[in-house]
């Protein structure tokens, strides 16, 4: 990472933002007293949402962390194809009690407050998802001390973002649970991303900006081998997601190492938008039918989501993960921390690269 950035944590792991609750102040904070740097999630919440989790974060500790947020999506989704798949979804609310979700309640996610309570109340660090900020929002950032980062998940999204100013990149390979953060949805895309160590070693021969790697990292000697492909730091999410501190679900935490779900895939079933997780049976039935509509679809299937899991039925929940989740370790937070720098540091010596400190 950049120098300020690499000022910022003794260890270069960052805990991923993941979006839906998993990252939350007490995790995040974990993650940061450890020596990482820990992250929130803001892309669904609320502005003041958002606030409150900062706040509660200051008050956990007085180490650096990031904020992520997404991207604002253009408005044209198929509304007839939303509502065609709402039909096929009929039995499943049926089934579980709950009426679909009305898919246009979050056409506006309040991004531009969440800027503005950012750039007057400054973070460390904030990245964005599903798209790359104007030069005008990167450079208000950089005027406030914060650090910008933006998710690429090809070599011309890293270029875009460093035309518009970001400090760093986020490479995210293919291998990465949940959402691709990719800044056009383009379904003829889909399932055609790049792995993580080509994308990492692309993107460095493409732009001169420090890079962040993500995408199915769950070992100390994993993020060895990311460093050596040329980045500077390494972010897990999966990793993290069991962790006593993560706010993730406890059938979402189970799955990971459950024998029932052997497999992740890419899927729009649940979102309208390409995420991996642990194959169910929501993902089988309807993966294949679901629209390029995001956030139409997300808020569509919010309801049966949240059925389910108040059913204790794993089986129509989106279990994000990457494609490392058997690899899970349920350790907390701050000592996941402690063991994959341990482990960095032996497939380091390996490596004959130098030690973290």
């Amino acid at each position: 990472m950049s120098t300020a950035l690499t000022d910022l944590s003794p260890y270069p792991i960052v805990q991923a933002p993941m979006a839906g609750g998993a990252s939350c102040p007490v995790l995040a904070a974990a993650v940061s007293e450890a020596g990482g740097l820990g992250y929130l999630a803001a892309g669904y919440k609320t502005a003041d949402g958002m606030y409150q989790e900062i706040q509660q974060l200051r008050g956990l500790t007085d180490r650096p962390f990031g904020v992520n947020l997404f991207m604002p999506q253009p408005d044209c989704a198929d509304a007839s194809a939303v509502a065609v798949y709402a039909q096929q979804l009929a039995g499943e609310a049926a089934w579980y009690g709950t009426p679909l979700g009305d898919p246009d309640s979050g056409r506006d996610d309040g991004y531009e407050a969440k800027l503005a309570i950012l750039i007057d109340d400054p973070v460390p660090v904030v990245s964005f998802t599903f798209g790359c900020p104007s030069r005008d929002v990167l450079d208000a950032f950089s005027r406030v001390g914060t650090a910008t980062v933006v998710t690429v998940t090809t070599p011309e999204e890293a270029q875009a973002a460093q035309w518009a100013g970001a400090d760093a990149v986020c490479v995210q390979g293919i291998e990465a649970g949940g959402h691709q953060g990719t800044h056009r949805d383009d379904p003829e895309r889909d399932g055609s991303g790049v792995g993580l160590l080509a994308l990492v070693a692309q993107v460095r021969e493409t732009v001169q900006l420090p890079i962040i790697a993500a995408g199915g990292l769950m070992r100390g000697s994993q993020i060895a081998a990311v460093l050596a492909a040329g980045a500077q730091a390494a972010q897990l999410g999966t990793a993290f997601l069991v962790c006593p501190e993560s706010g993730a679900n406890p059938l979402h935490k189970q799955a990971m190492t459950n024998p029932l779900f052997v497999r992740t895939e890419l899927t729009r079933a649940f979102s309208g938008r390409p995420a991996r997780g642990l194959v169910n049976r929501f993902m089988r039935e309807h993966g294949r039918y679901a629209p390029a509509a995001y956030p139409q679809v997300h808020y569509l299937t919010g309801g049966i989501r949240k059925a389910a899991a108040k059913a204790g039925d794993a089986q129509a929940m989106s279990l994000w993960a990457g494609q490392g989740h058997r690899l899970s370790r349920e350790l907390p937070a701050g000592q996941l921390v402690e063991v994959l720098a341990a482990e960095l540091d032996v497939a380091k010596a390996a490596l004959g690269l130098r030690s973290a400190p």
